[in-house]
């Protein structure tokens, strides 16, 4: 991973590793800064690879969960922490019960939202939705080369409108307050800028960049913590 954004809410309690799921970034994490610093904890989340501020390597190699699992544990030591509690929502859920898995060491505490613990199946994970749900589920569906990109470059702004509207809600009162709130997440899924807007009581970082080179693959990506939106990249 050449680069990584992540975005944090400083205390000197311990390191709580927020990471979320698809199709997301930090920014949904926005609700949570508060208490969570409120309750004590250094609050961080962070741009998965592939995502938002990160970098986004073109070798579908360089996705595995030991390569993420790997940004985990190195973003915690470039921290200058031993231990964190992860907590990860969706495809974070899997990487925070993986990174407890493998690195038991390192995660004081684990926290999985929407996705269970990992257990090994039968068959593989692809091969099993693929016999459930008729190729119809979303893995699948981005999993099959051209077909995915061919249907949402169709129109790019009715794509983007679709799934942040998705994202707002069920009903007209939280769908309209999370729609103003989707559009003030834009910035953070387009571009390295942060959001110009803020809920009320949300953490407010400023922007900074710096530059690193890229790990090899397989190894720790690593990232600067402070207490501002940081992106880095090679």
């Amino acid at each position: 991973m050449e680069g990584v954004g992540c975005t944090s809410r400083r205390s000197e309690g311990p390191l709580v590793l927020l990471l979320h799921g698809f199709p997301e970034c930090w920014y949904n994490w926005r609700h949570q800064f508060t208490p969570l610093a409120g309750a004590g904890y250094h609050v961080v989340a962070v741009d998965q690879r592939g995502y938002a501020r990160s970098d986004r390597p073109a070798a579908v190699e360089e996705y595995t969960i030991l390569h993420l699992v790997g940004d985990a544990i190195g973003l915690i030591r470039e921290l200058g922490a031993e231990q964190a509690v992860v907590i990860g929502h969706d495809l974070g859920g899997m990487v925070a019960w993986s990174t407890a898995l493998m690195r038991p060491d390192v995660v004081r505490g684990v926290v999985g939202l929407s996705v269970p613990p990992p257990q090994r199946g039968p068959v593989p994970p692809l091969q099993a939705m693929r016999e459930l749900f008729g190729g119809q589920f979303y893995w699948n569906y981005f999993q099959s080369p051209g077909v995915a990109d061919a249907e949402l470059a169709k129109d790019p702004h009715a794509t983007f409108r679709r799934v942040m509207y998705g994202l707002c809600g069920d009903n007209r009162t939280a769908t309209r307050r999370s729609s103003r709130s989707s559009h003030r997440a834009r910035d953070s899924w387009t571009s390295s800028r942060t959001p110009r807007n803020y809920p009320p009581g949300s953490p407010r970082p400023t922007s900074t960049h710096s530059r690193r080179s890229s790990p090899k693959p397989g190894s720790p990506a690593h990232s600067t913590g402070t207490a501002t939106s940081t992106a880095i990249g090679s």
